[in-house]
């Protein structure tokens, strides 16, 4: 029984913590809007959305084991894609932590899913970003990704029904979290009912 007043503070914690992020959520205000296929928040909203939420990921610790790694894709010869990437690198650079541990970035040029699957596993990679320009590409991106241990990340709203794991939208001008919850399972993201009630989720 002497467990249970632990347990009742992890509670507490983590319900103060949720509360914490919906009023980071609220507190933001997006100053720039997008088409379907492009960045709808301003990268330093992405970077401190990214930094709050990977720590809400039970298994975000033991998969990033000390060190964050984030991989941030690029579509080559598309601009806007690598101008997102450049952008957050930038971003996550100015946070101390990612999840509540120290962090590293490096931007990758985009050839193929098993490619891009083979760096992931090659730099253990916790967080795999993508920016504008890969619209085509998730559907086969997901499918290579459903057996990887890692959090994949979508600026644009619209790659997260298609098989990324966690994105942004403007809900009435203000940030709003999606989660696709199906791919969130298939990578090992598993993150606590007080999270997902922030969050739009697709299953």
């Amino acid at each position: 029984m002497s467990s249970e007043p632990g347990a009742s503070c992890c509670r507490g914690t983590r319900r103060l913590a949720a509360i914490a992020l919906a009023v980071l959520v609220l507190l933001l205000i997006p100053i720039r809007y997008g088409s379907a296929d492009t960045v709808q928040l301003p990268t330093s909203v992405q970077a401190g959305l990214i930094a709050k939420v990977a720590g809400f990921d039970r298994n975000f610790p033991a998969r990033a084991r000390g060190k964050a790694v984030v991989l941030l894709v690029a579509m080559p010869n598309d601009p806007e894609s690598t101008r997102a990437a450049l952008e957050l690198k930038g971003a996550l650079e100015r946070i101390s932590e990612v999840g509540g541990l120290p962090h590293q970035e490096e931007i990758l040029s985009y050839s193929s899913p098993a490619a891009l699957a083979d760096q992931v596993r090659t730099k253990k990679a916790a967080i795999v970003y993508f920016g504008p320009g890969f619209g085509k590409q998730i559907p086969a991106i997901r499918e290579v990704f459903s057996s990887l241990d890692v959090l994949t990340v979508a600026s644009v709203p619209d790659y997260v029904p298609l098989g990324i794991v966690l994105g942004f939208d403007l809900v009435s001008g203000r940030p709003k979290l999606l989660v696709n919850l199906i791919q969130a399972k298939k990578q090992q993201i598993s993150f606590p009912a007080s999270v997902l009630n922030l969050m739009k989720v697709f299953s």
